[in-house]
């Protein structure tokens, strides 16, 4: 299961991540600005687990008509012939938040923060994709559009052999 670095208390005008790292309440403002940072703030020191542990990253992107291949690419300044695929969202984050019986409190803390990750995003963006690109080393990117049409979300990076 992913884990998620111990952080201190940040401002208490933004997301709070008390000690035990679950997020207590998440301020959904219509700012865009202010949606960007509270991803940061959502996503610091948490990993996405695959072949590798890579870190989750806030992505900003431009304005856009449509979230699209095309678009991904263009923004994250790929290749256009390079091999990408379209995932589904709630697929994406069907792993991260299921809890197993194994579960201890840590991991059963991670899982919820990435519950709460994932209501940010479907509370704030439209039209939610994931993109993989590349091949055996992959970037991924979790994105939507906010209200003034601007590609935002997460990327991460994954490993599978």
């Amino acid at each position: 299961m992913p884990k998620r670095k111990k952080s201190k208390k940040l401002k208490e005008e933004k997301l709070e991540i008390p000690k035990n790292k679950v997020l207590e309440k998440q301020k959904a403002d219509s700012c865009d600005n202010n949606l960007a940072e509270q991803i940061k703030i959502a996503v610091k020191g948490l990993y996405y687990i695959s072949e590798t542990d890579a870190l989750i990253r806030s992505f900003v992107g431009r304005q856009a008509k449509a979230v699209s291949k095309q678009e991904i690419l263009s923004q994250t300044k790929k290749a256009a012939d390079s091999k990408i695929e379209e995932k589904d969202f709630a697929g994406f984050f069907a792993r991260l938040t299921e809890i197993q019986d194994w579960f201890g409190d840590e991991e059963k803390e991670t899982a919820q923060i990435f519950v709460q990750l994932r209501e940010l995003l479907e509370k704030n963006l439209r039209d939610l994709k994931v993109f993989r690109i590349g091949e055996i080393q992959l970037d991924v990117y979790v994105v939507g559009l906010d209200a003034e049409d601007n590609l935002l979300g997460i990327e991460t990076k994954a490993v599978e052999t």
